[in-house]
């Protein structure tokens, strides 16, 4: 009596011939990338299911031997954008099973990011995410040796490496766009720092809006992130009343804008318009809660991970290096309204 042979086993061919995918598609599946859609992923696990596949743990053995570690280059700062883009980062990886390490510098310069990337791949991870959102930095992590597969974040430099960010320009082009829309004629801007790639495109955003309205554009007010250069500029503001709008770089100078203007009896917003950048957790809470631009820095963080890992998995240079930029959202709360002209003053 002769024995019916064996049932084959289910390969990977098998499970993307069924789900109606690349093997590759099938792989990072397995491997919770990222960048997998939503339901191309349950399509995948019911043909796994259907099939009863079982990946060949010799092959798994062989492939698990990639670090499953991401080292990070950060700025060492409190400030609210590029610590929120780390946690992003952060939260990315180990929703893909990847853990990180962080090196945190002091002076983004050419010679600190250099061998902070150094230090990591001693360290054997797998990839590396620099965070660079001043020009010094971004100038450094674009002329990496070759041969270290990086993405930076936060720069839009030329250069070889994937880049993500949130559009800046944008997101001040909304800004400026929800204070005309409300009657103003034009919006006054206080700035972040010159060498910080964010605010310059900030600055460009806001003269973009201003120039594309046919608007005045005022001297721009230099500022430096903080809530002091806000409370100065709000009492600079004080004594002009002809400025009816002020778009501040990020909010927590408008946080000391607030107060400035408090201090001198300008209500906001009936005679100051105050919008900010960034959303931070405290802007809802704010006296008058605070009109402001919100970054999905969760988006950007999954967006890095997915880019880097397609890196890591490419089997050539087809891959794309470009990204999307990541849009923001404006977020209007109380501090913003119609100008005093508008309210039969």
């Amino acid at each position: 009596m002769s024995q019916q042979p064996a049932a084959r086993a289910a390969v990977m061919n098998d499970v993307a011939r069924l789900a109606g995918v690349s093997h590759q598609t099938v792989s990072r599946v397995l491997n919770n990338h990222p960048s997998v859609r939503e339901e191309t992923r349950e399509r995948v696990l019911r043909a796994v299911a259907q099939l009863n596949y079982r990946p060949n743990a010799l092959a798994r053995g062989l492939a698990g031997r990639r670090s499953r570690v991401i080292g990070v280059v950060s700025f060492d700062t409190i400030l609210y954008g590029p610590a929120a883009t780390l946690l992003g980062v952060e939260r990315a990886a180990r929703r893909a099973g990847y853990g990180i390490s962080i090196v945190a510098l002091e002076q983004l310069d050419r010679a600190g990011v250099a061998a902070a990337v150094n230090r990591l791949t001693e360290q054997s991870v797998a990839g590396v995410v620099i965070i660079a959102p001043l020009m010094t930095a971004a100038a450094a992590a674009h002329s990496l040796p070759t041969g270290v597969p990086a993405v930076v974040v936060e720069s839009d430099m030329a250069g070889d490496l994937p880049t993500i960010s949130v559009d800046q320009v944008a997101g001040a082009r909304l800004a400026v766009q929800h204070l005309l829309d409300l009657g103003h004629e034009t919006v006054w801007h206080l700035t972040g720092p010159r060498d910080w790639l964010e605010a310059r495109d900030r600055v460009d955003g806001w003269r973009q809006a201003l120039e594309g309205a046919g608007r005045r554009v005022p001297v721009a007010i230099p500022g430096d992130w903080s809530p002091n250069s806000g409370y100065e500029a709000g009492h600079h503001i004080a004594e002009r009343p002809d400025v009816t709008a002020v778009f501040c770089a990020n909010d927590q100078q408008a946080l000391g804008m607030l107060r400035a203007l408090h201090e001198r009896g300008i209500r906001v917003p009936e005679d100051v318009s105050v919008v900010g950048f960034d959303d931070i957790p405290e802007a809802a809470y704010l006296s008058p809660p605070l009109t402001t631009i919100r970054q999905d820095f969760d988006e950007v963080g999954r967006r890095c991970l997915a880019a880097l890992l397609d890196m890591l998995d490419a089997q050539g240079p087809d891959s794309p290096l470009r990204h999307p930029r990541v849009p923001p959202t404006l977020v209007a709360r109380a501090s913003s309204g119609p100008p005093p002209s508008r309210r039969g003053r």
